[in-house]
């Protein structure tokens, strides 16, 4: 995480958060990083929307993040939280198709700044969520990254990251639910 510093998403961070999706047109098509929450009344009708309960879930602590900061300047996140914060994920079906019992937690999407990818922030983001995770008390923690090179994850679109990048931090891949997307878990302890 040379170079870098990493802070939660809250009440303080909004701003810094809401800067990088607006610089970015709100991510995604207007996303706000929503995509995996539960449905709310306004889940994908706009952008507007989907910012405005972004930031009602923050000021809730209903939505956890950790955020990167190349100085003073937010340039990533990764999006994480308990199962029930984030029921939705890719490839559901197959997921549960071959589901045991739930994971305490979830890392669902990242984010970086078109200027900063391929620098490392997603590394950090992911470092900083695990941090997190401890923090919060730890447990099993899931993600559903794609297998494939992370040069080529970093020209094009990886809401999730890669496999490599999970495996360089002690998750193993548990079983694929799609072509190149893997369950990958990890326990982490409390801090």
């Amino acid at each position: 995480m040379t170079g870098y510093t990493v802070k939660p998403l809250d009440s303080f961070t909004w701003h810094d958060f809401a800067r990088l999706a607006e610089r970015h047109n709100g991510v995604w098509g207007g996303c706000w990083c929503m995509g995996f929450h539960a449905k709310g009344p306004g889940w994908g009708v706009s952008a507007a929307m989907n910012r405005s309960e972004k930031e009602q879930l923050v000021a809730e602590r209903r939505a956890h993040a950790a955020l990167v900061f190349a100085g003073r300047e937010c340039v990533g996140w990764c999006q994480f939280g308990p199962t029930a914060e984030l029921p939705r994920i890719k490839s559901l079906k197959a997921y549960e198709a071959g589901l045991s019992v739930l994971p305490d937690w979830r890392i669902t999407c990242f984010f970086v700044s078109r200027r900063h990818r391929g620098k490392g922030v997603a590394a950090a983001a992911l470092d900083g969520a695990i941090a997190e995770i401890a923090r919060h008390g730890g447990g099993t923690v899931e993600s559903y990254p794609d297998d494939v090179e992370d040069a080529k994850l970093a020209r094009g679109f990886g809401h999730n990251a890669t496999v490599a990048m999970f495996e360089r931090r002690g998750f193993v891949r548990q079983r694929r639910i799609a072509k190149n997307r893997w369950v990958v878990v990890r326990r982490v302890e409390a801090a």
